[in-house]
């Protein structure tokens, strides 16, 4: 038998017919799901060395192999050169997606610096939610003791739905701790 991660099933079980009723759909269909989760982390070009340390970092973290970003133009004034490797990003989809939405729920996130909560008027407008982390070393993969340098990452949250708001109410029901959720409902019930 296939493993199939606890959030994974949650959705399927409960979630689904949550946002069902909620939301006033006929078919089931019609409800937003999560497609992907994008990580993006720039790096900068002052060291090239820190690149691959970067990519090292995110594939652990991930469980899944990063991939460099190039530059798309020159800017003479950052010394920077069109096609120079200036980031990192990796895509989750499916099963690692929701081990990964896991972990930075139940573990990272609240391992964060005077943490109360995630900004609610971060969504694009198109049903997508952007999540931006200050310090990477919040993840238990990884080792402090072997962190060069501390960085930033991006994390979107990509939606099967064009609207904010039900966009909003499925990342609650899957469990991110927005400030003011009480005004969307809470989810009662736990992974």
């Amino acid at each position: 038998m296939m493993y199939i991660p606890r959030l994974k099933l949650l959705y399927d079980k409960k979630i689904i017919n949550i946002l069902k009723k909620k939301l006033k759909y006929k078919n089931i269909m019609q409800v937003p799901k999560l497609k992907k989760i994008v990580i993006n982390i720039g790096v900068g070009i002052k060291n090239k060395n820190y690149i691959l340390d970067t990519m090292e970092d995110l594939s652990l973290l991930t469980g899944q192999k990063s991939t460099y970003r190039l530059s798309k133009k020159d800017i003479s004034g950052l010394n920077l050169r069109k096609g120079t490797k200036i980031g990192c990003m990796v895509t989750l989809r499916r099963n690692i997606m929701y081990e990964f939405l896991e972990r930075l729920i139940s573990v990272a996130l609240p391992r964060s610096k005077d943490f109360n909560g995630i900004k609610e008027n971060s969504f694009d407008g198109k049903g997508n939610y952007n999540l931006g982390i200050k310090e990477h070393i919040i993840f238990p993969e990884i080792n402090f003791e072997k962190v060069k340098r501390i960085y930033g990452m991006n994390i979107s949250f990509v939606t099967s739905t064009k609207y904010d708001k039900e966009a909003k109410y499925l990342l609650i029901y899957l469990g991110l701790p927005f400030k003011n959720k009480n005004i969307y409902g809470k989810r009662k019930f736990k992974i």
